[in-house]
């Protein structure tokens, strides 16, 4: 196992070839050999990737930053071509896929599929993709998968035990990526701004409605992402997996973004905000996708069906390396100041696209132990239906982008976020007097409860002014025109959300 502060500096300590050491691992996950029916727990995960990092030279594991568990963060990767120096250099030509399991340590089917995926592809089984480095985090919440329990997911069809939602402060992770109150989410950000991934995956498994699909995917959506790199995932790479695992008998919806009803009138996109793993990763251009696996179908079945998800993914992110990696490139050209900015998103009703849905019916029926009526699907009556889906989305507030802003030096908790995601900062070196525009907030509304140590603003409008500002030495100036522009915008524009 390797120790790192830093990926883009790392030097490995000795050449890699894909050939086999000699060992007497055996490689079963805890998975295969309970037929199906059981997750790994958190050491076995880790003691798995060690061996086979110490068995298979393409395989290499990194230590991460700590968590709020009191463990590091950990990152497994595939990449068979590894050299001298490290993988994650500048001059590394291959595209990043990050597969990230076990945000909510519940949902394990991703920890066990990614076990095999990568075992797969060191022994041979799978051919190795020829553009794509393969990084996985084996488990994100490590206090959660730490807090191993079989009753706080009741409905969900195995394993027989499982890691708790919260994590060591009982947070829950996947609304922690933006404002990052964890040393999860920190260390998450400080990998993730290191090895700037072109893809990315986040293993999930969904409740709520019933229906026959054990796969639902949740792409970032694609006209908040924009240009041509939203295009590129809502007209080519959305279809491409859709039709792959189709092939293979997979099929594959769009994540049943419905709440105590049944899908039949329609449902819309689920808009993936800056809080969530793909809002988050959106902000620098990556690829992102929430995979949702059903969890009222088997455990054996949700994993198979992760696994296969993975390995069509990989290919098509494979095939298509040296488009993304260009797209990429020229993502942040879409946002020059002194253009508009969207800042908040609707549905946009106007337009839609039509799923061929296999659902079954549902009907409301009063609950045995309440009385109160209650949603209840019955299996017995499968349907296949044509429904509206909407997932078209446009801007409802935008902001003009500026040439830079400038944060005083007493907003240390703002700065040292902005220097953890790798956002180019400048200091003042003399107090100086400068004309600036100076926001003023008119008016916000918000929730009423608290959520995790904060209020969910929103509607928030704002005035502007034009003053001369005495900015002092020791002051930053925030220059927009750089790679992390859409982090920069979504945390400092007052409005956004």
């Amino acid at each position: 196992m390797r120790s790192i502060l830093f990926l883009p500096c790392l030097l490995l300590l000795f050449s890699c070839t894909s050939e086999k050491k000699e060992t007497s691992f055996t490689a079963t996950t805890t998975f295969e050999a309970s037929e199906g029916t059981e997750t790994a727990t958190y050491a076995e995960i880790i003691d798995y990737y060690t061996q086979l990092a110490d068995t298979y030279t393409s395989i290499a594991m990194y230590t991460m930053d700590q968590t709020d568990s009191g463990k590091p963060l950990h990152l497994v990767t595939f990449n068979p071509d590894r050299s001298f120096e490290s993988e994650f250099s500048e001059e590394n030509k291959k595209n990043i896929l990050l597969i990230n399991n076990g945000i909510h340590p519940g949902e394990s089917d991703g920890i066990d599929a990614s076990m095999m995926l990568l075992r797969d592809f060191a022994t041979g089984k799978l051919t190795a993709p020829e553009n794509t480095i393969i990084a996985v985090i084996p488990v994100y919440n490590i206090g959660g998968a730490l807090n191993r329990n079989s009753t706080t997911r009741t409905n969900q069809n195995g394993p027989k035990a499982y890691g708790f939602r919260g994590n060591a402060r009982n947070y829950d992770l996947n609304r922690d990526f933006i404002k990052a109150d964890t040393k999860n989410a920190r260390a998450f950000t400080a990998l993730f701004r290191s090895i700037k991934p072109a893809f990315f995956i986040d293993n999930h498994v969904s409740n709520g409605a019933d229906y026959q699909y054990t796969l639902t995917h949740l792409f970032t959506q694609h006209n908040k992402l924009g240009g041509p790199l939203g295009n590129y995932i809502h007209t080519s790479l959305m279809p491409q997996l859709e039709d792959s695992l189709h092939q293979k008998k997979w099929d594959i919806t769009p994540y049943v973004n419905v709440f105590n009803r049944t899908p039949e009138n329609g449902f819309s996109q689920f808009m993936d905000s800056p809080r969530y793993s793909t809002g988050y990763t959106t902000l620098f251009n990556t690829v992102g996708m929430m995979v949702e696996t059903h969890m009222l179908k088997p455990y054996k079945q949700r994993v198979e069906g992760a696994y296969e998800l993975m390995k069509s993914f990989i290919n098509i992110a494979d095939k298509d390396a040296t488009l993304v990696s260009e797209l990429r490139k020229n993502a942040p050209l879409n946002h020059k100041a002194g253009r508009y900015y969207p800042i908040a998103w609707k549905v946009d009703s106007t337009q839609t696209s039509m799923l061929n849905f296999k659902g079954y019916e549902g009907t409301i029926i009063p609950s045995n132990f309440t009385g109160a009526n209650r949603l209840k699907y019955n299996r017995n009556k499968p349907f296949t239906k044509t429904l509206p889906y909407y997932n078209y989305f446009s801007p409802s507030d935008s902001v003009i982008v500026p040439k830079s802003y400038i944060i005083p030096q007493g907003y240390w908790t703002v700065i040292d976020l902005l220097k953890l995601n790798n956002i180019a900062l400048t200091k003042i070196k003399k107090d100086t007097v400068i004309d600036t525009e100076v926001y003023a907030i008119k008016s916000y509304e918000t929730v009423q409860n608290s959520y995790e140590g904060h209020y969910l603003h929103y509607k928030t409008t704002t005035t502007t002014h034009s003053e001369k500002t005495i900015v002092r030495q020791g002051d930053y100036v925030v220059h927009t025109q750089q790679e992390g522009i859409r982090y920069i915008l979504e945390t400092l524009e007052p409005s956004a959300v």
